[in-house]
């Protein structure tokens, strides 16, 4: 087995990842060696969207991306995404609060994150649009409608 290092900047952050296995899957590096648990392992096959991150902007299940490949990327997760001020939310984590859209909370970041993209892409998308851009996070226990509230709400988009 071969040993790797590199250099991962994380939410603006640089991380030097000293002695990888050449084949740790982004996931495993984010939660295991930088501590960033917001990503979370659920189906580890790029289905769920749990573990759903930013790589330059692209949303990627990063289970499916090599730690090491993302070496000179911008990464994102959803503790990037949180604002500096302690007990403040972004407005999609606001939105999700106002409208009931969360929860046991194990999909919500990686649903956040999806929403994001979307809205840095599309920031007044239709209904449609924003079933698609959901459709690869796979939730058990939140009522979908709700979720399209907040992320209606999020836009700015009154379909309420």
């Amino acid at each position: 087995m071969s040993d790797v290092s590199f250099r991962l900047r994380v939410n603006g952050v640089v991380h030097d990842v000293c002695g990888a296995w050449v084949g740790e899957n982004l996931l495993f590096v984010l939660r295991d060696r930088l501590g960033l648990l917001g990503a979370k392992a659920g189906c580890e096959q790029g289905e769920c969207g749990s573990c759903a991150v930013l790589v330059d902007g692209d949303l990627v299940c990063s289970c499916l991306v090599l730690a090491a490949s993302a070496a000179g990327s911008e990464i994102s997760t959803v503790e990037g995404l949180q604002p500096s001020e302690p007990g403040t939310f972004n407005p999609v984590q606001q939105a999700f609060l106002d409208h009931g859209a969360v929860q046991c909370g194990f999909c919500t970041p990686g649903l956040i994150v999806s929403i994001t993209s979307l809205l840095d892409h599309n920031p007044r998308p239709t209904d449609l649009e924003i079933e698609e851009a959901i459709s690869g996070n796979l939730c058990r226990c939140t009522d979908y409608g709700r979720i399209l509230a907040a992320v209606r709400a999020a836009a700015g988009v009154g379909r309420d």
